[in-house]
């Protein structure tokens, strides 16, 4: 399955098949994925169906079978024969006559004058040329469904019916050895992505009881031990127990220096271990791995297809009966109104048929769009389909969660409060429990915090998450809150005794978390998060691309907010706000700009990066990148911010591309059925620009792959989550 006009045969022939619930297509690896009911069709039945277009079909397995000789150099081989076959032709007729090319541009209809043994051989470059031609050309006339296939055959009939032997053949070579660069040029694409997930080893070095064991990273379990020596790569997800090492991640995260990895740094499966030893618990199994999950929504990008590419398949589907229509008048109605006989005008009636194959106008978008999105996935960029790649091309404007977005996500406690008569160790020792059970990064702060004072977490009970404003627990029998300052309100009897404080912590620029008992405040707690270096720049950047409006949506302090958002240079800001107040200003947003991208870390900004019109989730490492793989429509892997204007400008750029494909494609078929209407075109000249038009739009199109090639280092390069 090579061109979405194979597609369109398969979703024609199964789509009259009852039982059939949905398909979903994936050109670009080749595969099918059929929902349907088994009480009315089973497997062996869709195969035979999928026969009937004239493709066969076998179950999927993630390893590629091994294939037989002719399945890998058949095509090679007839190609080849065909190109022999029609030389040897040409240059017996050439002879003859001359000259090679005067047999090709001779207009004399008939075989009078022509050799017997070249029509051999340009009957054998018929047959080679189009042996995988006739099968499904002669399907889709029977099914009154004509398409590309049917367009050749038809004229590789015509020209032999009118003695036209030179023409058929080079007709017949011509689209076979187009057939053949077309894959080549769609398995260069494939090997982009697949070249994301090759780099994952064949074998880990799980220790046992102070033995090492080989065995497939499919198999190692969950809390192995896993030895990564220098060089190789790390076969699972886990975190590293013992050593320390600089570990290359570009494979994952698109950067290009090595991070740091010692006790406790997470590490996944596919990257590149330096200089040191290190040893591996396993936290994840080898299908579930953070490389597994982006392979497999790299390979489901075809099933979320862009408005550009449903609008050309819908434009070829018509297109090609029309284009019937047409040649049929002209050979119809050219006789009646020239003086030139029936032979003449249904030769150009067949020009007509065979420049209209639809097929570099249906290959111009998907082609485009996976070589867009693999080159963006080299760079750490996560595209999950072609219609968020368009949605990206039209933003107007974004909003940005302040917290590990315009912040670096790594917030710091520098300041601990006690009240109400409360020790500092107690109220750290309760704050640091409840926090333990927390995904939120000021909890993991806290925690860091008290385990730097030598406070260790202990169990909590009953602990329960309040969406938006902080979390309860019973800890010690006693039941804890902590949270944001809007708990003083709901929670403490007398929160003006403690205002005073809290505004002037907020005043120095800190995030301020509450924490108490029943009615009563126990301890405020202030925490700094460093603003990104590379936030300011990138917002200037997305100004100079032409995004009308730039939000900052934050739960934080309305003074707090405010200083960051000078600091960045943002003008519009939003403070104090829960989940679904997130939720209601991207909404509001949307009604005055139309397309919107809500920009956050996937942890707490899930509702407002699903009222987006596009979803873009910045997560580099630990829990929150998880949650933003699944929850975004975009994800940037490294969160390098910084790469946000370069994916503005990629999509528009792939957009761009996409556009200049239909065009040329278009205007190929345009001019070339204008030569034919007044005569001036010959089969071979018509396969030869109908092939010229559909390399041109593939080659364009894979002029996104070097569009991805992660930034080089520099003398200030931002700083990764996790490493400021």
């Amino acid at each position: 399955m090579d061109c979405a006009e194979e597609v369109g045969l398969i979703r024609r022939r199964l789509g009259c098949e009852q039982g059939i619930c949905d398909l979903s297509f994936d050109v670009f690896q080749g595969k099918l994925t059929a929902e349907f009911d088994p009480d009315l069709i089973d497997p062996p039945k869709i195969r035979a169906a999928i026969a009937e277009t004239g493709l066969s079909s076998e179950d999927w397995a993630d390893q590629a079978a091994v294939e037989s000789f002719w399945s890998r150099r058949g095509r090679d081989i007839l190609v080849a024969a065909s190109a022999v076959a029609l030389l040897i032709g040409l240059t017996i007729e050439g002879l003859a006559s001359g000259s090679i090319l005067q047999t090709l541009l001779a207009h004399e209809h008939g075989s009078d004058g022509v050799h017997p043994e070249s029509i051999a051989f340009f009957v054998a470059a018929m047959l080679c040329g189009a042996y995988f031609i006739v099968p499904k050309g002669l399907r889709s006339l029977r099914a009154l469904r004509p398409e590309m296939n049917a367009l050749v055959l038809v004229s590789i009939l015509g020209s032999s019916f009118l003695g036209e032997w030179a023409e058929g053949a080079t007709l017949a070579f011509l689209f076979a050895l187009a057939g053949r660069l077309e894959g080549w040029s769609m398995n260069r694409a494939r090997q982009e992505v697949r070249g994301l997930i090759s780099v994952a080893p064949e074998r880990a070095n799980v220790l046992h009881h102070d033995h090492e064991h080989a065995m497939a990273p499919d198999r190692v379990p969950l809390g192995a031990t896993v030895r990564v020596r220098p060089g190789e790569r790390v076969p699972c997800d886990g975190l590293v127990r013992d050593g320390s090492s600089g570990v290359n991640e570009a494979m994952i995260t698109g950067e290009s220096i090595p991070v740091w990895k010692s006790a406790g740094d997470e590490v996944f499966a596919g990257t590149l271990n330096g200089d040191g030893t290190i040893e591996i618990e396993t936290t994840k199994k080898a299908s579930d791995s953070r490389l597994a999950r982006i392979l497999r929504m790299i390979e489901e990008t075809q099933h979320r297809r862009a408005p550009a590419e449903q609008f050309v398949d819908r434009f070829a589907r018509r297109y090609t009966p029309i284009m019937f229509l047409l040649a049929g008048a002209v050979f119809l109605v050219g006789p009646f109104v020239s003086d030139l006989g029936w032979s003449f005008w249904f030769y150009q009636s067949m020009l007509v048929l065979l420049i209209s194959c639809p097929c570099a106008l249906v290959i111009s978008t998907p082609v485009t769009i996976v070589a867009a999105v693999a080159s963006a996935a080299k760079r750490g960029i996560l595209i999950k389909g072609g219609a968020y790649l368009e949605k990206a091309a039209h933003v107007q404007a974004a909003a940005f969660d302040k917290t590990g977005v315009l912040t670096l996500g790594e917030p710091r406690v520098t300041a601990l409060r006690a009240v109400g008569g409360r020790s500092e160790r107690d109220t750290l020792q309760a704050l640091a429990s409840l926090e333990h059970y927390s995904e939120h990064p000021l909890a993991r702060a806290i925690v860091e915090f008290a385990l730097e004072q030598g406070v260790e977490p202990e169990p909590v009970k009953e602990f329960r998450a309040l969406q938006g404003e902080g979390a309860t627990a019973s800890f010690d029998g006693v039941d804890f809150w902590v949270g944001n300052s809007r708990l003083l309100e709901d929670r403490v009897d007398d929160p003006e005794s403690i205002r005073p404080l809290l505004a002037e912590m907020e005043d120095s620029e800190h995030t301020v978390v509450v924490c108490g008992s029943g009615r009563e405040a126990w301890a405020l707690v202030g925490l700094r998060d460093p603003v990104r270096p590379a936030a300011r720049g990138m917002l200037d950047e997305l100004r100079a691309l032409g995004l009308r409006r730039l939000v900052m949506l934050t739960g934080d302090n309305d003074r707090t907010a405010q200083a960051i958002a000078a600091k960045v240079g943002i003008d519009d800001v939003r403070s104090r706000l829960l989940p679904d107040d997130k939720q209601q200003a991207v909404k509001e947003l949307i009604a005055e700009h139309g397309e919107v991208a809500m920009v956050g870390d996937g942890v707490n900004d899930a509702q407002a990066i699903s009222a987006a019109g596009l979803g873009i989730g910045v997560g580099g490492h630990g829990r929150g990148a998880d949650v933003a793989l699944e929850t975004a429509d975009i994800v940037v892997l490294s969160s390098r911010i910084s790469d946000l204007p370069f994916l503005i400008r990629h999509a528009r750029r792939a957009l761009g591309v996409i556009k200049q494909n239909v065009a040329l494609a278009l205007l190929f078929k345009a001019a070339f059925i204008a030569l034919a209407l007044t005569g001036q075109a010959t089969l071979w000249m018509a396969v030869a620009a109908d092939m010229g038009a559909t390399l041109l739009v593939i080659f364009n199109g894979l002029r996104l792959l070097r569009a991805g090639r992660p930034p080089q280092p520099s003398g200030a390069l931002e700083p990764l989550a996790g490493q400021a």
